[in-house]
């Protein structure tokens, strides 16, 4: 077990998280699309915090706590995050993970006032969902930025985090264009220093103007800082993606229906020289390849008989695939998997090569939509 604790470590090198509790192809390198946290920001300077204090009347009235829970009763929430009035006609823009797999929603204005919210349309793949609201006419939105900001542009962000409500947070932006590294997490955020937590997911986050050109998605701890970042769907009034969502589209990420979770789940990263150190301990065989831990019911990968791993009392496996290419192209790991996975769309079938008790063998299936597969 040693030698798994050190291997979990060098597998993943920074925990990400959605900011409530993620359509690029795979990259030639894992490693090269993890985000790059750390960048050195001026503090804020007493003009610039006065600014951005200045935009919080105007900003707090648009923004809106997101629940699943009914209207007018809600006793009890099943989930908590943040929202931003976009138009006068009651569009809500929130980040799809605050929305997933609710089956009632509703907002709160900043008069406390409860309000239905249907889902219009999302994007998965970008952490983006569009809702509606019968928000009263003159109820206060925010317009969309003409562009995109540059890196130590000032922000303002509000959210939900902790269950406050509507908190205001400050800060500036460190970088463009960052990546979690992980396929379930959008690519092409904005990095910010921000400090924000869980439940601020779905806010907006606003440049010196008051110009929505964020949303906030997810947190990032570096392990050399232990620093939290904050990162965000950029977006702008021109974002074909609005559109699309405007349109009605619902647009799953495709899945196969497994995980990878308990003492493993931070193995994600694990390279194939760490695979071949915990070969021998957990008898995994010789060639590296993505193993996984659950297979969802009536998923993909279960109607394919996918087998996950199982071990004895004594830790070693006594079941479990080992996926060593889709539709030909090498993978080592379960990040990789993802990420070659979601290459494709729902639909669309693929091939993986699987090694099956040492055994080689091509598995077809069908890929499914995320919102279809209930773990």
């Amino acid at each position: 077990m040693a030698l798994l604790s050190g291997l979990l470590s060098a597998g993943s090198a920074q925990q990400t998280a959605p900011a409530q509790s993620p359509t690029s192809a795979p990259p030639q390198s894992v490693q090269d699309r993890r985000v790059r946290s750390g960048t050195t920001a001026a503090a804020l300077t007493a003009q610039e915090q006065a600014t951005l204090q200045a935009l919080v009347a105007k900003v707090r009235p648009a923004t809106v706590r997101v629940e699943q829970c009914p209207t007018p009763a809600c006793s009890r929430t099943n989930g908590v995050g943040t929202g931003v009035l976009i138009s006068p006609d009651g569009l809500v823009l929130t980040a799809y993970h605050v929305i997933q797999g609710a089956t009632v929603l509703s907002v709160q204005t900043e008069d406390r006032t409860r309000y239905v919210a249907q889902v219009v349309g999302y994007n998965d793949q970008d952490d983006l969902a569009l809702l509606r609201v019968s928000v009263p006419a003159g109820t206060p939105y925010l317009r969309l930025a003409a562009a995109r900001p540059a890196v130590g542009d000032i922000a303002l962000a509000i959210g939900n985090g902790n269950g406050a409500f509507l908190k205001t947070k400050v800060g500036r932006l460190t970088g463009l264009d960052s990546d979690a590294g992980r396929a379930d997490f959008p690519p092409g955020t904005l990095e910010l220093n921000a400090p924000l937590i869980p439940g601020d997911s779905g806010g907006p986050v606003v440049n010196a103007r008051g110009e929505l050109t964020g949303i906030v998605s997810y947190i990032s701890v570096s392990p050399q800082s232990r620093q939290p970042q904050s990162y965000a769907v950029p977006v702008t009034a021109t974002d074909p993606r609005l559109a699309q969502l405007k349109a009605g589209a619902k647009l799953d990420a495709p899945v196969i229906g497994i995980g990878l979770g308990g003492p493993f789940s931070d193995l994600f990263f694990l390279p194939a020289e760490g695979f071949r150190k915990l070969a021998p301990l957990l008898k995994l065989g010789d060639t590296p390849g993505a193993f996984f831990t659950s297979v969802s019911p009536g998923s993909p990968a279960a109607q394919a008989g996918l087998r996950p791993l199982v071990l004895n009392a004594d830790a070693e496996r006594i079941s479990g695939d080992i996926v060593t290419a889709v539709n030909g192209k090498r993978i080592v790991n379960f990040s990789e998997f993802q990420f070659a996975v979601r290459a494709y769309k729902p639909g669309d079938t693929i091939t993986l090569s699987v090694l099956r008790d040492g055994k080689p063998l091509e598995v077809k299936l069908t890929l499914a939509g995320r919102s279809t597969i209930r773990n």
